[in-house]
């Protein structure tokens, strides 16, 4: 069966876990596994881990802020059932394309020049779309 919609934006991650299995000790038989996607462990990652807040996260994968607060909120979601349930958590590339970044990570200098390159662009694209109010002069002339 064929995916509809809209193809996923790629997501940037600053580089692929060391781990990719964390199992619960004390539980009997096989556990159930959860997948974690590699967004949502990278959003994970810059939220809690290194503290970034929604806006700087969402510009370091190149999601929209919405986007990356939907990806936090359904890793949260599967970490904490995995936690509560006693299951496997697994990391894996899932159905996103991922792109790798170069850099060990992107300073919080960097992020302040891409809010203000990102501002300044919607600033330049508002006002070649919004339309220009007539002057008064021009009302008083016809």
């Amino acid at each position: 069966m064929q995916k509809r919609g809209r193809p996923k934006k790629v997501r940037y991650i600053q580089k692929m876990p060391k781990v990719i299995l964390f199992s619960p000790r004390g539980k009997p038989g096989r556990p159930d596994e959860i997948l974690l996607s590699i967004d949502q462990y990278e959003a994970l990652k810059l939220a809690d881990f290194q503290g970034f807040d929604q806006t700087q996260g969402a510009i370091v994968m190149k999601v929209s802020r919405p986007s990356f607060g939907r990806i936090l909120r359904s890793a949260r979601k599967n970490v904490a059932d995995a936690l509560v349930n006693g299951k496997i958590i697994k990391i894996g590339i899932g159905d996103t394309q991922i792109g790798v970044r170069s850099k060990e990570f992107i300073s919080m200098r960097e992020i302040g020049i891409l809010k203000e390159r990102r501002s300044a662009d919607r600033r330049q694209f508002d006002r070649r779309t919004d339309p220009q109010p007539e002057s008064p002069d021009q009302n008083m002339a016809e």
